[in-house]
């Protein structure tokens, strides 16, 4: 299955750390972060599964609730959350998907049809492309996925920067642009009129005549 921006993420059933859910349910009418893992004890989701811990109340502060999976049993989750805690200090108080069948890695398109319906015996080589992290919005929709290789660890204060985009412009017509930060300037999006953006965005600046700026809405 091939998913992309504006579908509605597949729902589901699973295991989790903190016992099972129906994803969209447990979603409500929260913004979600999906990130998933190709095994349980590897070095980089360590770190990852850490970060998000230790960076789950800012999520928190922005309507976002912060679920993980891994191609591994639920138990094993809690056995790993003690060395992650161990590692980097941080508690994780989020769940994670226990994805024994690859269901969600397949349903998600992260694993292919012919992978198998087990995570017995597989490697972390064999799950490699179970590395995507996605941001789904209150209706369900995929906002955001990025894939990431093993060997690079994801980045979740960009992750957060993004959040901050994607529910500013949901709210306004408005784009950022390459580095936006919280505060900085915005883009007034195609689908404002000068005339509108006259009283909009009043004193905003055309860099272009495709091209304009204004400070950032509340």
């Amino acid at each position: 299955m091939s998913l992309r921006i504006n579908d509605t993420a597949p729902d589901f059933k699973a295991e989790t750390s903190q016992g099972p859910i129906n994803f969209h349910e447990w979603i409500g009418d929260n913004w979600a972060v999906l990130f998933s893992h190709p095994k349980d004890f590897t070095p980089v989701c360590t770190t990852e599964l850490g970060a998000v811990g230790a960076l789950e109340k800012d999520f928190a502060a922005r309507g976002a609730k912060v679920i993980g999976l891994s191609v591994d049993p639920a138990e094993s989750h809690s056995r790993w959350a003690r060395d992650i805690k161990d590692v980097t200090g941080a508690d994780v108080n989020y769940p994670i998907i226990a994805d024994t069948d690859l269901k969600v890695a397949k349903l998600y398109g992260m694993l292919p049809a012919e992978a198998g319906d087990s995570c017995e015996g597989r490697t972390p080589a064999d799950n490699a492309t179970v590395r995507v992290v996605y941001v789904i919005g209150p209706d369900k929709k995929i906002k955001l996925q990025l894939a990431y290789p093993m060997t690079t660890g994801r980045n979740f204060d960009e992750i957060l920067r993004v959040l901050d985009s994607i529910q500013l412009t949901a709210k306004h017509k408005v784009a950022t642009p390459a580095n936006w930060k919280p505060g900085e300037d915005i883009i007034i999006t195609g689908a404002v009129s000068n005339e509108e953006a006259d009283k909009i965005f009043p004193g905003y600046k055309t860099v272009k005549p495709y091209l304009r700026t204004a400070p950032q809405p509340k």
